[in-house]
């Protein structure tokens, strides 16, 4: 009796002395018990209050809600989920934090979930399958109700984990005729095939790429090699760079090798991103290099400054926002057991022609 009437004059106290004394006398972590004991009722009622308002009175419940505020208690969400089998929560895996690529796609898929009560957890792979594997098995451990993977090629053992959770699955940036679950993007073979024609036929004889060294850039760069070979019958220059964050000074990098140690020039250089792309026009400016005459450029993603670029850059889109909201809809379909016209949802792609090539 003496604990709760302690309790009660706490209850009392003006706001200041409150946060002067701290949420609980005598210190400690804030416990459903403590909340319980403030509001004078048992934890058994504040736990129904939290789970089901409507079983307990507006009286207790107001009470109870006071309690909350004034202690900050945050109810254990956790628990809650292993109770209903729901936690509301969705792991989404990305190579880059930083690539507007994954951000844009992120946002319009990150919204349509919050507006249906779904809650992120986001983690970044940085284009390691290892890395990808490890944040599968701790994502999965914390019981998301669904997972947003990036690309469709993971190790094995973060394929049989991700089947055997029983847990949706979209795959996304990518196509396979063999999903996880399901997946929603585009081709990126296709991608490189297209940009390879584009160039014939606006007259290029030469050709080079600069490619980031990831799974995804290299199927874009595989087939653009393999297609305009075919085509023309001319050996492609190849540059890669290591995984990492695409950047101007590689592609000015790029250029310079190009043209000062292999003697390229009248060509037309097809990049993994737009920012090596931006990186080629900024060098050949600086050379006093015609573009695209003595070297063009193909970027891939249109980015906001593609279009504003000098030359304006012709680039590949791809809509990312777009392809965020169709990996929404996939993902909440699947959690209404509501059947999905194809399990592969291809969004495509524009060769967007500007100056630049």
């Amino acid at each position: 009796m003496t604990r709760l009437r302690r309790d009660k004059a706490f209850m009392d106290e003006p706001d200041k002395t409150r946060k002067r004394r701290g949420p609980l006398p005598g210190g400690g972590a804030v416990t459903m018990t403590t909340v319980g004991r403030m509001a004078g009722v048992s934890q058994v009622t504040v736990s129904r209050a939290l789970s089901d308002p409507s079983k307990v009175s507006p009286e207790t419940l107001a009470r109870i809600r006071e309690a909350i505020r004034t202690t900050g208690f945050v109810p254990n969400a956790l628990a809650g989920a292993l109770a209903s089998r729901k936690s509301n929560l969705i792991a989404a895996l990305v190579p880059s934090f930083t690539n507007i690529v994954y951000s844009s796609l992120l946002h319009g898929f990150s919204e349509i979930m919050r507006q249906n009560g779904y809650q992120i957890m986001l983690s970044e792979t940085g284009h390691d399958s290892e890395r990808e594997h490890s944040l599968i098995e701790t994502h999965l451990s914390r019981r998301p109700d669904g997972v947003l993977l990036t690309g469709v090629h993971h190790s094995p053992g973060a394929r049989r984990m991700l089947i055997g959770s029983g847990i949706p699955v979209v795959e996304v940036w990518d196509i396979s005729e063999t999903p996880i679950d399901c997946c929603v993007g585009f081709s990126h073979a296709a991608t490189g095939r297209e940009a390879a024609e584009f160039a014939v036929a606006a007259g290029y004889g030469r050709a080079a790429t600069v490619t980031a060294n990831d799974a995804r850039a290299r199927r874009r760069r595989d087939a653009f090699v393999r297609r305009f070979q075919e085509l023309t019958g001319t050996e492609v220059l190849t540059m890669d760079y290591a995984p990492g964050t695409a950047t101007l000074g590689h592609g000015r990098a790029a250029l310079c090798d190009l043209v000062d140690h292999q003697g390229f020039m009248n060509g037309v250089v097809f990049c993994s991103s737009d920012q090596y792309a931006h990186g080629l026009l900024t060098e050949a400016a600086a050379r006093g290099l015609a573009v695209p005459r003595q070297i063009a450029v193909i970027g891939f993603g249109d980015q906001d400054f593609a279009a504003n670029t000098y030359p304006a850059l012709t680039t590949v889109r791809v809509d990312r926002g777009a392809l965020g909201e169709a990996a929404a809809g996939a993902m909440l379909s699947r959690f209404r057991d509501e059947p999905l016209p194809d399990s592969v949802i291809d969004v495509g792609f524009q060769l967007i022609r500007r100056e630049s090539a």
